[in-house]
């Protein structure tokens, strides 16, 4: 049987063309990374063009997850901060272990992000001076031990010592398990924490981030003078499910969503992530501005039956 153009093209390309097209791009050579999946809507994005909208979905709007270093350069000055070196704690006071060694965790844990759930930085806002910290879910779920709370106190007694607003982003899913009660006291000391910043007449701004829950929200997180939350973060105390389950009954669409919260007056504002660094310098600016004294001004007062008035 004769053989076709078109059989003749087919073969060339197997024998020839496609292994030169293989060898020039090879799968190694190919980053993995290029595109990423909204998770709400489900439209691939461009790497490059995900973080220059600082990883909000240009689709939906979708605020993805952001790491606590990459939080703060979106928020200072230039990206330009000093991270503070935050205090020796005891690794593992408990000796916890479930299925894995607390001390494992950590070391994973430590490998993959930072130090802890936290990081503290101060630098400029609008050219105003700041002190931020910013949570990073991706360690042990932004869970709060005593490492973050003796972080959140150094930063409160930072901002004290330079006069400076403080700022928190927390990204938690509350205390930390594997710390058992000594967790649970970081909410009483994070707490005097912020009265620190109070009587100190210092402004203390809260952004609330996907998700703030728990103990979290059950402390510093619910303190702020200001309380801002990104577009659909879930916050709240126990977790939907828990409460469904709870009290036996299904709760409103959109429940421990942002939007609700600031419908019911829990929350001040909710900004959009490229709008977050423009609003937090407004309002520093608004909490610092010093009003004017109020001075008694003498009037001539001039009799009822002179004359010459």
């Amino acid at each position: 049987m004769p053989i076709g153009n078109g059989d003749r093209l087919m073969s060339w390309l197997e024998r020839f063309a496609r292994p030169k097209v293989r060898g020039i791009f090879r799968k190694d050579d190919i980053p993995q990374d290029l595109w990423e999946k909204c998770p709400a809507c489900e439209q691939m994005i461009f790497h490059r063009e995900l973080e220059h909208n600082q990883r909000v979905c240009p689709h939906c709007d979708h605020h993805f997850r952001l790491d606590a270093m990459k939080r703060l350069g979106y928020l200072f000055d230039d990206s330009e901060f000093q991270t503070i070196e935050l205090p020796e704690v005891a690794s593992d006071p408990l000796r916890f272990r479930d299925r894995k060694r607390y001390q494992d965790r950590l070391r994973d844990a430590r490998s993959e992000a930072n130090q802890d759930a936290v990081v503290v930085a101060h630098g400029m806002l609008s050219g105003q001076p700041a002190v931020i910290a910013a949570f990073d879910f991706a360690f042990l779920g932004g869970s709060m031990g005593v490492a973050v709370g003796e972080a959140l106190l150094a930063g409160t007694r930072l901002a004290v010592l330079q006069d400076s607003a403080f700022i928190v982003v927390p990204a938690s899913g509350g205390a930390r398990m594997q710390e058992g009660a000594l967790s649970l006291m970081q909410m009483a000391r994070t707490t005097i924490a912020v009265d620190e910043l109070k009587e100190a007449r210092l402004p203390y701004i809260v952004v609330l981030t996907n998700p703030t829950t728990g103990g979290v929200t059950a402390s510093f997180a619910m303190l702020g003078d200001i309380t801002i939350a990104e577009p659909g973060a879930v916050i709240g105390f126990a977790g939907a499910r828990v409460i469904e389950d709870t009290i036996h009954e299904k709760l409103p669409e959109g429940f421990q969503r942002s939007e609700h919260l600031l419908e019911h007056g829990i929350i001040d504002m909710v900004v959009r992530r490229q709008d977050l660094r423009a609003s937090l310098c407004q309002l520093i600016s608004l909490l610092r501005d010093t009003p004017p004294t109020a001075e008694i001004v003498k009037l001539n007062q001039t009799p009822a039956n002179d004359p010459s008035g």
